[in-house]
């Protein structure tokens, strides 16, 4: 792939030049430059091994301690991505991409292993492997998301899911220490209602070197409040300063989207995090 074609891709994404250098010849940085979050299908299914082969890049990314606390259940049935639609809002690709993921944390398996072999597992209750478990999901997910994307296909993440936990954990079943952390719809993008990438924040916002900086924040946010809100007028969208944005996503509990009893959802579902 050509410099030009990823110094394209750059613009895309930030909206500015590339700086020099770096990248001669980068599949890996050009795919993940691609990258745009897919809200339209058609109803092809998926090839055959796409799933398996996703699953195997998600195993192979990096897991905590080798813990593995994570596993994804693969979600086809039309009738049960239209019920998990209704729970995470509504979201009508849910119903329409062929495939559905749900990414778990997982401390179940650890939990049956301990009980199999008559062993403790009070480690499992805290906090800290709590976060370890939605991580290793987390790397699982992208790395599955590359590979969809490699492979044609296109991914949108779900994470509302999260509305309605326990809700969730009846319709797929899960186990007491275990939780939906987000979904991913994946499938044939419809080209013609096709994603576009969306810029990110300047590297001088979220590119902190040897001490964390705020000196360039406020003009980095300024200049990206304009990208975002051209960005918006090309999709059709009501324009908007992206700042005011997501500050108001961050309001109050009112604006989390049934998320802020999450605490509570977490105990029901067995995960004590003292």
């Amino acid at each position: 792939m050509t410099d030009d074609v990823i110094a394209e891709l750059w613009r895309e994404r930030y909206r500015t030049a590339p700086p020099a250098g770096g990248w001669s010849g980068d599949d890996v940085l050009r795919h993940l430059l691609s990258h745009r979050s897919v809200r339209a299908y058609r109803p092809d299914p998926l090839p055959d091994g796409a799933l398996e082969a996703a699953v195997a890049a998600a195993q192979s990314a990096s897991t905590s301690s080798n813990l593995q606390a994570w596993s994804v259940v693969a979600v086809e049935d039309p009738a049960r991505r239209a019920r998990l639609a209704a729970l995470a809002g509504g979201q009508a690709h849910i119903v329409q991409a062929p495939l559905f993921l749900a990414w778990l944390v997982d401390l179940s398996r650890l939990s049956r292993l301990g009980a199999a072999r008559a062993h403790t597992t009070d480690g499992l209750d805290y906090l800290e492997t709590f976060v370890v478990g939605v991580v290793d999901a987390a790397l699982a997910a992208q790395n599955a998301a590359a590979t969809f994307e490699s492979q044609g296909l296109g991914i949108v993440y779900i994470g509302g899911l999260r509305n309605h936990p326990e809700q969730v954990a009846r319709e797929l079943e899960l186990p007491e220490r275990t939780m939906a952390v987000f979904g991913m719809c994946v499938g044939h993008p419809d080209s013609d209602r096709p994603a576009t990438i969306k810029p990110r924040l300047p590297q001088s916002v979220v590119l902190h070197r040897e001490r964390y900086g705020m000196a360039d924040e406020a003009a980095g946010i300024a200049a990206y409040d304009q990208y975002d809100a051209a960005f918006q007028r090309e999709q059709g969208l009501a324009p908007r300063a992206w700042s005011d944005a997501m500050v108001r996503r961050v309001a109050g509990p009112e604006s989390l989207s049934g998320r802020d009893r999450l605490r509570d959802a977490l105990a029901a579902l067995g995960f004590p995090l003292r």
